[in-house]
């Protein structure tokens, strides 16, 4: 018997070792990775995974958690046998080098040297760009089962980390192409649902603020266990004329990174675009040659950045049905952007699997050859941020930059030219005048301008709940933070025990700086007096600001009782119930978005629930929670204090003006292949509890819909601004499965526009956010668009010349006494991404026919990014309430629920999601 266990132990060792039973994919999937008309699904591509892991000893297959829809995600770690023996021990090194953590340059090259580079590569993020899903596979198989020189000098020198970034997409994208079992009838077209639960393609919008099970997952990896010097981010597609874009990329970059990013992305760029230039693979475009920039945070790529991670991203074209690369003579000839382009052909996708391997094994070849450098200068960028938020230290912005050429222009008249014969001169590029540098001491010796060295959020604020959350968010991106373990006073402020203090001086300062500090984005145009070039994706963001909680900035170095949470920590501190030997009911304070949490679970359980109208009772914020004590809610309320982190106040007399809270029957506005926007929606509908159904266009057309619901929530891109009749168009395909053909169809001006005005004058309420506001204009109330010009005796709406705000923060005034705004407070920043300004008729206001909720009180509003022309938006009002007969439409401009980042603006939509029945 012992025998033949050693007999088997030795055997299994020889198969792991030699890797004789490694399969191929074609002895798996029954076809080779590449094939035309062939997807694998996550559940063949796991048996695969778990497959290889058993059998290679280059293997160490790694649960990294659950999705959104319940499967395990994988990464796949592949390195030599040795190092796959000693992997905690490198990744305590790629940690201690990243954190740069009371590490002397000299210990940090004796580990560069002992360590081994650690890169990331991915796939399958967004689902339909299948080459990013089926070149991991192929990697995994290439670099596990090849023997060349090469590979193993790779898998010697590198420990890279293959991560499945969206195994939801790929099963439900897969199976949806393979179906049909005509090859030629196969297609990504006409997928039913988003391919991600709830977000589809924003699930690359979600790497800061990591609500998400997959962002989570991704980012605990990357930021709080192995922190990688290389990430490599796959997508689909490139742009037309061109196979794939790739880094170098163009400007601007975000001006908190340390210099060492930007260099690092040009020398991987260049050998990833090396590579396939001698491989004989053309199409390679870079820089200008596509949109991609390096400023936005929120990325799998782009947050790497503010990690000091190298972030990778590619855009290749490819798709298992054979297509074509097409003509763009603009891209034939060389230059700086494409010095090989691809001429017009034939393309497989197999051609692009090839690409993405090649592109692959590039970066891994530069992270072998330049290992201990990679190693190395991780540490010396966080050594670098500690250093920067130790000190007094002012970061370069447009802003500041523009305050020292202002202070110049202020100076008479005189000759800059301090040298007589400038370098310029010398080498014949023109006299240029100089700037005396007192100027430039005026910006930047200016302490009122330094760089804060940490920010403190006070415990003892009416939405630490939602701080916390901006804080976990944070801990979940690796950065360190501190809780006070007593009172302390900070430049003669006090504050609580269990307050959270953010330091600067750590490796990850640019993260931090990023998510306290406001954007300053550059004024980019094509040209002077030229159109804007759009910003990849949004040119402001800091959810600092979006959250609404409240911190202080501290620009001077400060101590205090304070100890470290550890990396990757959750935080949960519990809240408290007031109790009193007088009780006559509770409060649950409206400026706490949990509230409506507990609010929603006590209206379940059948608590009566009154919501304080008058805002003349001491200490209640109007529009808070009243629970009478008579309804014996205390069990209830004390477990909602503790698991919510909510403050619940004992009151001894009940308040006045108190309106009964009752439940409404919501329906969410969805469209057959999912919406992003009412995705989120419904995500933070089920966050906070709210009761609902999602409704669809065909439900809204068949009418009578007071009959079902008391409230239809209209997210941004559900209601257009120009709104065409039913045609043929609307006709159901024969192909769409059964379970989603009530979901087919768009909103009609002939059917649905009708619809919803007899739900509005039954006395229904409808609630529109962004572009969705336009349905105003098609019920014809008396508003119209601010953001116009009269042009020939015509409205024209403002060029972009004159008027551009791709995607900021604002800052809104708001009424609030209007229910509406109930715990919003009387200002808040939002985020505006092109949203809908409105003017209302006079005649409107006086009558209380249309009635304001928030507006742009000065012409300057900007908090964070880029607003070209924001004088424009003064006195335009960002959203507003209509009576339309017995109903009312609310219209929010500003992206209230966006992304779920928007904590402060959630209060506008929460609010119309109750009945108040008077007493």
């Amino acid at each position: 018997m012992r025998t033949t266990t050693l007999f088997l132990i030795l055997a299994l060792f020889a198969i792991r070792s030699f890797g004789q039973s490694i399969p191929s994919p074609k002895e798996h999937f029954g076809f080779n990775i590449g094939d035309n008309y062939r997807l694998a699904n996550y559940t063949q591509t796991e048996a695969y995974f778990k497959k290889i892991a058993a059998a290679s000893d280059r293997t160490k297959l790694v649960d990294i958690g659950k999705t959104e829809e319940g499967r395990t995600q994988y990464m796949m770690i592949v390195s030599s046998p040795e190092n796959i023996k000693n992997l905690e021990k490198y990744k305590s090194i790629s940690q201690k080098l990243a954190r740069a953590e009371n590490l002397s340059p000299a210990e940090a090259r004796r580990l560069a040297d002992e360590g081994k580079a650690v890169v990331w590569i991915d796939g399958g993020l967004h689902a339909t760009e299948t080459v990013g899903t089926h070149q991991l596979i192929e990697s995994i198989w290439q670099t596990v089962s090849r023997k060349d020189p090469e590979t193993l000098r790779l898998l010697d020198k590198v420990i890279i980390l293959f991560v499945h970034a969206n195994p939801d997409g790929q099963e439900l994208v897969s199976n949806w192409y393979m179906r049909e079992p005509d090859t030629l009838k196969r297609s990504l077209s006409q997928l039913p649902r988003l391919y991600e639960k709830y977000i589809g393609h924003d699930n690359n919008r979600d790497f800061f603020m990591n609500n998400m099970s997959e962002s989570k997952n991704i980012s605990r990896q990357l930021y709080v266990e192995w922190l990688p010097q290389i990430l490599y981010n796959h997508h689909q597609t490139g742009p037309p004329g061109s196979v794939v874009a790739g880094p170098p990329y163009r400007d601007p970059f975000n001006y908190v990174y340390d210099p060492i990013v930007v260099t690092s992305l040009d020398a991987v760029g260049a050998a990833m675009i090396n590579r396939l230039n001698a491989e004989g693979k053309p199409g390679y475009t870079q820089r200008n040659g596509s949109v991609f920039s390096t400023w936005w945070n929120g990325g799998l790529r782009t947050t790497a950045y503010f990690h000091n991670v190298v972030g990778i991203l590619t855009e290749i074209i490819g798709n298992p049905t054979p297509a074509s690369v097409p003509l763009v003579p603009e891209r034939l000839l060389p230059n700086a952007a494409t010095p090989f382009p691809v001429t017009p052909q034939k393309w497989l996708y197999k051609q692009s699997i090839d690409y993405s391997v090649s592109l692959n094994y590039a970066v891994l070849d530069h992270a072998a050859r330049n290992s201990e450098h990679l190693l190395y200068n991780i540490y010396l960028m966080g050594k670098n941020s500690i250093e920067r938020g130790s000190r007094d230290n002012w970061t370069l912005s447009p802003s500041l930059v523009d305050s020292v050429a202002n202070a110049a222009k202020k100076e008479p008249a005189r000759n800059n030219n301090t040298n007589n014969a400038t370098n310029e001169e010398n080498f014949g590029f023109g006299a240029r005048p100089t700037t005396p540098v007192k100027y430039y001491d005026l910006v930047f010796k200016d302490s009122t301008l330094r760089d804060a060295r940490g920010y403190i959020i006070p415990a003892d604020q009416p939405d630490f709940a939602v701080a916390v959350k901006f804080l976990n968010a944070l801990i979940e991106s690796g950065i360190k933070v501190h809780r006070a373990t007593a009172e302390f006073t900070v430049e003669g402020k006090k504050y609580p025990a269990g307050s959270y203090v953010v330091l600067t001086n750590q490796a990850f300062r640019p993260h931090v700086l990023d998510m306290f500090e406001p954007q300053d984005h550059p004024n980019d145009f094509l040209y002077p007096g030229g159109p804007p070039v759009r910003p990849y994706d949004a040119a402001g963001w800091t959810p600092a600001f979006t959250m609404g909680f409240k911190f202080d900035r501290i620009l001077n170095g400060f101590t205090g009782p304070f100890e470290a949470v550890p990396y990757g920590a959750i935080q949960a501190p519990k809240g408290s119930l007031q109790k009193a030997s007088t009780v006559a009911g509770y409060i649950l304070d409206a400026r706490s978005n949990n509230s409506f949490i507990a609010v929603n679970d006590l209206l379940q359980a059948g608590v009566v629930v009154h919501r304080v109208t008058n805002a003349s009772n001491d200490n209640i914020a109007q529009g808070s929670f009243f629970v009478p004590a008579t309804s014996k809610p205390e069990a209830r309320l004390e477990k909602a204090a503790a698991d919510l982190n909510l403050q619940i106040n004992a009151v001894a007399k009940q308040p006045t003006g108190l309106e009964k809270v009752a439940p409404l029957r919501i329906a969410l506005w969805d469209v057959y292949g999912g919406s992003m926007p009412s995705g989120w929606v419904r995500w933070l509908m089920e966050q906070y509890h709210f009761p609902f159904k999602r409704i669809f266009a065909q439900e809204i057309d068949a009418g009578n819909l007071k009959q079902k619901y008391d409230v239809i929530v209209f997210v941004g891109g559900a209601i257009p601004a120009t709104i065409s009749k039913s045609t043929s168009r609307d006709t159901i395909p024969a192909n769409i499965p059964a379970e989603f053909r009530d979901h087919y169809g768009r909103i009609t001006a002939d059917k649905s526009i009708p619809s919803l005005k007899a739900f509005l004058e039954a006395g229904g309420n409808i609630v529109t956010i962004g572009s969705s506001t336009s349905l105003a204009y098609h019920l014809k109330l008396p508003v119209r668009n601010a953001l116009v010009e009269v042009v020939g005796g015509k409205e024209q709406t403002l060029p972009g010349e004159k008027f551009y705000i791709p995607g900021s923060v604002m800052r809104v005034k708001i009424d609030a006494a209007q229910p509406a705004a109930w715990g919003v407070g009387t200002e808040a920043d939002v985020f505006f991404q092109s949203s809908p300004v409105f003017h209302v008729a006079p005649e409107a206001l006086s009558k209380g026919m249309v009635t304001p909720i928030a507006w742009f009180d000065s012409a300057k509003t900007l908090r964070s990014g880029w607003a070209w022309g924001q004088g424009y938006l003064r006195n335009g009002v960002a959203a507003f309430v209509a009576k339309v007969g017995a109903g009312k439409l609310y219209a929010f401009g500003p992206e209230i629920t966006f992304r779920a980042q928007t904590q402060k603006t959630f209060k506008f939509l929460f609010n119309e999601l109750y009945q108040g029945v008077k007493n």
